[in-house]
């Protein structure tokens, strides 16, 4: 796992892409030089009525720039507080959080399926960009489209709705068995009725599949035991058979976890 760092992230840009859903670009150096594609930062609200933070995965990074982009949909107060910040405001952010994807199981020659389902598919952007086999991106929205650009820049794209305004009308698993399209390793993010489906067609298909759960996190760094799901192994920390998304996830491999 990478070292984690408490920084004070400053607000390069920002920009609302859906309805909903805001784009964020942040200065954070050593997060963004130590971020792996599937982890994800806590970012601090400066209201001080608040205060546990909010677990955000991470978009892309640029190293170089030592620049981090979040993409997060607005869905209580305090995401409502990061929608509103300009260009200079600052926020406490502790990352980089959590175990990513593991990008070695894609290497040249083999093909992957990339699997976004709503705001699951912002962490697709900086996981496609850093596997080496072919990429096949198969995302799917409600309806408004976002980061469609970016996601095709490093793969070929394949869309689903649920009203049929684009790509294939229904879900991500209508969209693979339409363009009968095939891979050797599956990496997932979603809502979890996306996932349960998602990890069922692979054990049918005798596919590889990573998936990264999304769940309500306290600290984020493994201590409260508030974010867990059920494993197949027992947790030396709570003896029990549970797994702490915020620590041993938010990947992990499906079959290691029932959801």
């Amino acid at each position: 796992m990478t070292d984690k760092y408490r920084e004070q992230a400053v607000v390069r840009s920002q920009e609302q892409i859906a309805t909903g859903i805001f784009s964020m670009w942040l200065e954070a150096g050593e997060i963004a030089r130590s971020a792996r594609p599937g982890q994800f930062i806590s970012v601090y609200c400066n209201d001080s009525g608040r205060l546990l933070p909010r677990p955000i995965s991470i978009c892309e990074t640029d190293p170089g720039r030592g620049m981090l982009r979040i993409v997060y949909r607005v869905v209580g107060k305090g995401t409502e507080e990061f929608s509103r910040a300009q260009a200079g405001e600052a926020f406490d952010i502790l990352g980089p959080l959590g175990n990513g994807f593991p990008t070695e199981r894609c290497p040249q020659g083999r093909k992957s399926f990339l699997i976004g389902g709503g705001i699951g598919i912002p962490p697709m952007v900086q996981l496609a960009k850093s596997l080496v086999g072919e990429v096949q991106l198969v995302v799917g929205y409600r309806d408004e489209l976002f980061l469609t650009e970016e996601l095709s820049a490093s793969g070929t794209l394949y869309v689903a709705t649920e009203d049929g305004s684009a790509g294939t009308k229904g879900n991500v698993l209508d969209c693979i068995r339409e363009n009968q399209l095939s891979a050797d390793v599956i990496y997932a993010c979603g809502p979890t009725p996306m996932l349960r489906a998602v990890k069922a067609y692979a054990q049918e298909q005798g596919i590889e599949c990573w998936i990264s759960l999304e769940e309500r996190m306290a600290c984020g760094i493994g201590a409260c035991l508030a974010c867990v799901c059920q494993s197949k192994e027992l947790d030396e920390h709570s003896q029990v058979r549970n797994k702490r998304i915020c620590k041993e996830g938010p990947v992990f491999r499906a079959e290691d976890v029932e959801i």
